[in-house]
């Protein structure tokens, strides 16, 4: 099995792509640029949304949905949000289809049923609800309005991978609107505390917390703060989004409300997202060359009980003390499965659950039975131990969160130790092209520079973290005063 992937070693592009596919987390569909989701991937992708979706209501914040078209007039609103966007629009033109009479059999559009005003399939919905939401405030007692969506949003991408990059895909994109500038603040930064906590205490993935530089920011937001996570190739993954919008899509779409002393202000807006885009940087932290390591939070299967036998009998006798190992461990909330599948042998079964990323395997045979263990195998270490069946629940159930936090340390570990500070352009380089990762480094604060050196390094400044320390030095490219460091990286 492992034969049939290519190492990360060799082609880093072709591994993460041979680990979706025979994963069996998403394959390619007849829609260029689109995938489909395969059941095991969407089994991984429901436990993300059910735990964010629970987190969100935690703090606040309910349901509903939005169409996914948006009238080209309300789009073009918010000028800079428009602009943003405008090269990966998708279209409606027309809305109906009829037979062509020079290609019998084949269907042309039918010029006559050309639509008033185009409509933007969703790329994000800003424009769509905040026109909605004209019509629900009026005054401060309608305020905050905390909402979210799950949705899906078309990005017309030229350059497609599976999960990480697109033309559709899944997410949840919250959208909220405060009676003060403050307030709108506070949420924004609270949201982006929200998917840290959620990328590393169930994902085992950790962030660094930042602003992103006026370049890099949201379309229409006075400013970005982002969660940036480390690939095991040393780029960078930008893995949740929290937007202050100020009120620049209050004022274009005219959202005011009657203060305290029935005065009128327009509200202050934030909205917040993140994607599918995760399972892929789930997929690139964690796994190896034999197949994905996936968290046990969120794995769609955290424990796999495969039978070793010879003949009905021993696997009847095998199967009893399972039935009893099942609802001890189902009671304890662990997702198990029993896989005594006749058509596949055991040594096809381990190596199929170790290309899923099944956190925990349990082999049990008949001179386990006699012996009152069983071997357990954890896929993060690839380690298999001897256990007493007796109290094995309770040990699986420590054994899954063991192996959760020594995923996480790991990719910490991994994570900290490609940070490097440099002070020149040449040491810049040099650490890009050799040991990548995070590079801190000092920037002389303009927009020029930054640009000048995305376009010759091929690196972004990821973000200026949170509480980033104030340091006096000299900008790496410009040799100008800077007081602080910023990340660069390479980035996915």
């Amino acid at each position: 099995m492992s034969k049939e992937i290519t190492s990360r070693e060799k082609d880093y592009s072709q591994w993460y792509n041979d680990l979706i596919i025979k994963g069996s987390l998403a394959d390619y569909s007849a829609v260029r640029g689109c995938m489909v989701i395969k059941p095991y991937g969407y089994a991984l992708w429901e436990n993300m949304r059910d735990v964010l979706d629970k987190m969100f209501k935690d703090t606040g914040h309910v349901n509903a949905y939005f169409p996914l078209f948006v009238p080209k007039s309300l789009f073009e609103a918010e000028e800079k949000n428009a602009e943003g966007f405008a090269k990966e629009c998708a279209i409606v033109t027309h809305y109906r289809l009829k037979n062509d009479p020079d290609k019998p059999g084949k269907l042309m559009v039918d010029p006559e049923a050309k639509l008033e005003e185009e409509l933007i399939v969703r790329p994000t919905s800003e424009a769509i609800i905040w026109n909605t939401y004209k019509g629900w405030i009026q005054s401060y007692r309608d305020l905050p309005l905390l909402i979210n969506q799950w949705a899906n949003v078309v990005r017309w991408e030229m350059r497609t991978r599976l999960f990480l990059r697109t033309a559709e895909f899944l997410w949840q994109e919250g959208h909220t609107a405060h009676a003060t500038k403050e307030e709108a603040i506070v949420e924004t930064e609270k949201m982006l505390h929200v998917y840290a906590d959620f990328v590393e205490n169930w994902m085992a993935l950790p962030v660094i917390k930042g602003v992103k530089t006026a370049n890099e920011r949201f379309a229409g937001a006075e400013d970005t703060y982002c969660i940036e996570a480390l690939m095991q190739d040393g780029k960078a993954l930008q893995a949740g989004t929290s937007h202050f919008l100020g009120q620049n899509f209050a004022k274009a779409f005219d959202v005011k409300f009657s203060d305290k002393n029935n005065k009128q202000e327009y509200v202050w807006a934030t909205s917040w997202g993140v994607s599918t885009r995760l399972i892929g940087g789930l997929v690139m932290a964690h796994s190896d060359d034999e197949g994905l390591i996936l968290p046990p939070r969120i794995a769609p299967l955290q424990v796999v009980i495969v039978p070793i036998y010879k003949g009905d009998e021993e696997k009847g006798v095998i199967t009893n003390k399972v039935d009893v190992l099942l609802k001890e461990l189902k009671d304890l909330g662990i997702r198990v499965k029993y896989d005594d599948n006749d058509n596949s042998r055991p040594g096809w079964k381990f190596a199929e659950y170790e290309m899923k990323g099944v956190p925990v395997r349990i082999a049990i045979g008949a001179r386990d039975l006699a012996n009152n263990v069983v071997e357990v195998a954890r896929r993060d270490t690839k380690t298999k131990t001897s256990v007493s069946i007796n109290g094995l629940s309770f040990y699986i159930k420590e054994l899954l969160e063991e192996i959760q936090l020594h995923m996480f340390n790991k990719a910490q570990s991994y994570r900290d130790e490609h940070i490097t500070k440099v002070d020149t352009w040449e040491d810049f380089v040099h650490t890009l092209d050799t040991k990548a990762g995070f590079v801190s480094a000092h920037w002389d604060g303009t927009p020029e520079t930054e640009e000048a050196i995305k376009e010759k390094a091929k690196a972004t400044i990821r973000c200026i973290p949170l509480n980033n320390p104030q340091e006096d030095g000299i900008c790496i490219f410009s040799g100008k005063p800077s007081k602080e460091r910023v990340l660069f990286a390479r980035a996915y």
